[in-house]
């Protein structure tokens, strides 16, 4: 296995700190879990969650978009550790891990209209009552496939790294409406 923590070095692509309405969120570490016929807890993720659905915590979750399908999220520098407790918990299973840390960029849309901001070029329904929290989705916004994710007090949306400035400046140009 190539060790990434010589070879390659992980630049942010969006400016930290904008704030407002829709604001980058720091680098994490991230999986994508194929998996059949489990339901549980491995490597501190739990996969137990029905579809579109994410268990855990803001910063250290596991959404479920398929039927054996999960994108793991956990604070960067965490990665490494979350995935030899994954392999160990999942021994014996048939599944495939695969680290897309360096594919992906978030960002958070927080505030009242956080939803309105992201209707602005999502065609579901993002409202308590149709996406509460606890709810995963893949979908696209605009033109960019993304990863809604609603968990704590707002949303956060996955995108790979070349859709981000795109993502980003359609999110900012929708929050002016509300800022």
């Amino acid at each position: 296995m190539l060790d990434t923590t010589t070879t390659a070095h992980r630049t942010p692509i969006l400016a930290q700190g904008t704030g407002g309405i829709v604001s980058p969120l720091p680098p994490a570490d991230r999986f994508v879990l194929r998996l059949k016929g489990f339901s549980g807890t491995a490597g501190d993720f739990d996969l137990t969650g029905p579809l579109n659905s994410v268990r855990g915590t803001p910063a250290h979750f596991a959404a479920r978009l398929g039927p054996d399908e999960w994108l793991l999220v956990c604070p960067e520098g965490e990665g490494a550790a979350a995935q030899a407790a994954l392999e160990a918990d999942l021994a014996g299973q048939f599944f495939s891990l695969v680290d897309v840390g360096h594919r992906n960029v978030a960002v958070a849309v927080t505030g009242p209209h956080a939803a309105d901001v992201l209707n602005a070029g999502i065609a579901l329904d993002l409202s308590d009552a149709a996406f509460p929290a606890g709810s995963a989705t893949r979908t696209l916004l605009g033109k960019a496939d993304v990863v809604v994710v609603r968990i704590g007090d707002g949303f956060r949306v996955e995108s790979w790294r070349s859709f981000a400035p795109y993502m980003h400046a359609f999110l900012a140009d929708a929050a002016q409406e509300f800022a």
